[in-house]
């Protein structure tokens, strides 16, 4: 059988010299990438409506109005030796979209409410919930999953504290490639092929610089705090949602939400503390 690693590690120990490739695949997490035709059972769906307990409420920003679900994961289809999630009951992700609402600009990344994780545990009667006044549903899209390889690239801090014999880090060592700064990224985005990257677990696939800076940024209220990387490092994708023509869906100028998630709530399944942020070119 396949590894879930192996065509991107092939394609670093073609591209990188040896040290450097060992290193980078050692750092390599298994995410389940979303897509929308696959073998297998259903995993979840993009747009569409949720399904709520009747007495759960639809999530609100305060003050701007409902928020628009984006995608559900059911957890028990997902791959268990590959998920990070529970062994059960569904993730539902909503958002506030700005641009389709018609606000001036998206203010997602100003304000905390902009966004919601709801789980519904297994067993808890649920039913297809309409979508409140003024909403207007993205087309619904079932999702399928497949198990791709993931790695740290755009300034994420394991690159800077991963070293080879030199005592360069890969950051640094990156840097002296000839095809680019970006030499990981390109790697990355060569193994998986065109998009949209929907995504569970694994590491975040950046925009711009690295996912995990930029919460752990919003946290702190500062790029120049000296406890970035150590608040960084507390952080874990949990879910990606990439624009998506076919689903109605565009994130600022063609860009991805992220779903970040600390790892002590991961696992104690407080996946309502889990924040979102969106980047874009």
């Amino acid at each position: 059988m396949t590894s879930w690693r192996d065509r991107l590690s092939t394609l670093a120990h073609e591209r990188l010299p040896a040290e450097v490739a060992a290193k980078w695949t050692a750092l390599f997490r298994p995410s389940i990438r979303l897509v929308s035709a696959g073998a297998g059972p259903r995993v979840g769906w993009i747009g569409g409506a949720p399904v709520m307990p009747a007495e759960a409420e639809w999530p609100e920003w305060p003050g701007r109005g409902p928020l628009d679900f984006v995608a559900a994961v059911e957890c028990a289809a997902l791959p268990r030796e590959f998920s990070p999630l529970p062994e059960a009951g569904t993730l539902l992700f909503f958002s506030f979209d700005g641009h389709r609402r018609g606000a001036d600009e998206d203010p997602r990344l100003e304000d905390i409410e902009g966004s919601r994780v709801l789980f519904v545990p297994a067993g808890v009667p649920v039913a297809e919930r309409a979508a409140p006044e003024g909403v207007v549903p993205y087309p619904a899209r079932d999702l399928f999953g497949e198990v791709v390889a993931t790695a740290p690239e755009r300034e994420h801090v394991l690159l800077d504290q991963t070293r080879i014999s030199s005592g360069e880090s890969l950051a640094e060592a990156a840097e002296d490639d000839p095809s680019g700064t970006d030499v990981f990224g390109e790697l990355i985005e060569e193994a998986r092929g065109p998009g949209p990257e929907h995504q569970v677990g694994g590491f975040a696939l950046p925009v711009q610089g690295a996912v995990e800076n930029e919460i752990a940024a919003e946290v702190l209220g500062s790029y120049q705090d000296p406890r970035l990387a150590e608040e960084a490092a507390r952080w874990v994708l949990l879910a990606q949602i990439d624009s998506d023509d076919k689903a109605g869906m565009t994130w600022g100028d063609a860009g991805m939400l992220y779903w970040m998630i600390r790892t002590d709530d991961l696992e104690a399944g407080r996946f309502d503390r889990a924040r979102c942020t969106m980047q874009c070119g």
